[in-house]
């Protein structure tokens, strides 16, 4: 069934959302705060492997330069921000014992770290194509159980906004999943490379923010995802 990754993707992330919200709370605020900081560690590896497997690093360094001037002039940062910001005022109410700005925040900070920390990566490029074959979705479960993993702990430390990010997960995955094959015919193996590259990127910068160093506009980046197979596309052919 063509989309079943997807749709398990998307369950898995609910379902731990789900365990972190109504559980999360008996989870030692300590041990919490070093899983997420395990997360961004094994991230920032994770981007660095997929980072230096470029056989040029100029075409992720310009594209992803391109696109974060891209994304800085449609504003996409404010973008999900604004959008986690209507979800929080439809769908959640601050809690009583907190206030209003400090709820606003988390659930904002929890929808856009999840979402791009879920929809960012090779993972979901690789598994919107074999997802789109109709073949068992491999991939895309296991991508599901360690985002349902990580949702446990992002719900626990940053709220429900983190269970809102299943949506951009099912739209982000369904879309490549329809696209999959025109991607396996369109990305040539360079293409693919560069792309992985300057994902890896991308996701090093997601741990960075997790870690706290110093706060990333991942959102501005995303459009360097796009640029990258184009430029090599141009100018490695």
């Amino acid at each position: 069934m063509r989309g079943l990754g997807t749709i398990i993707n998307t369950v898995l992330v609910l379902a731990g959302s789900g365990v972190g919200y109504f559980v999360g709370h008996r989870i030692d605020e300590k041990v919490r705060v070093t899983v997420v900081q395990t997360v961004g560690l094994v991230t920032i590896a994770l981007g660095v492997s997929d980072a230096i497997g470029t056989h040029n690093m100029v075409f992720p360094l310009v594209g992803m330069v391109i696109g974060a001037i891209i994304g800085e002039l449609l504003h996409i940062e404010e973008r999900l921000e604004s959008l986690g910001r209507v979800l929080q005022g439809r769908f959640a109410k601050s809690a009583p014992d907190s206030g209003a700005e400090n709820s606003e925040r988390s659930f904002v900070t929890g929808f856009v770290t999840a979402t791009l920390l879920f929809c960012v990566g090779p993972l979901t490029i690789l598994g919107a194509i074999e997802d789109a074959t109709g073949q068992t979705p491999q991939l895309y479960i296991i991508k599901g159980s360690l985002d349902g993993f990580i949702a446990i702990i992002f719900t626990a430390t940053y709220g429900i906004g983190v269970a809102f990010s299943a949506l951009s997960v099912f739209v982000v995955q369904g879309t490549l999943t329809l696209l999959g094959t025109l991607l396996d015919s369109a990305l040539d193996d360079r293409m693919r490379i560069e792309l992985f590259a300057a994902g890896g990127l991308a996701v090093i910068a997601i741990g960075v923010n997790l870690l706290e160093l110093k706060r990333i506009r991942l959102g501005s980046l995303l459009p360097g995802l796009l640029v990258t197979p184009v430029l090599v596309a141009i100018f490695a052919r």
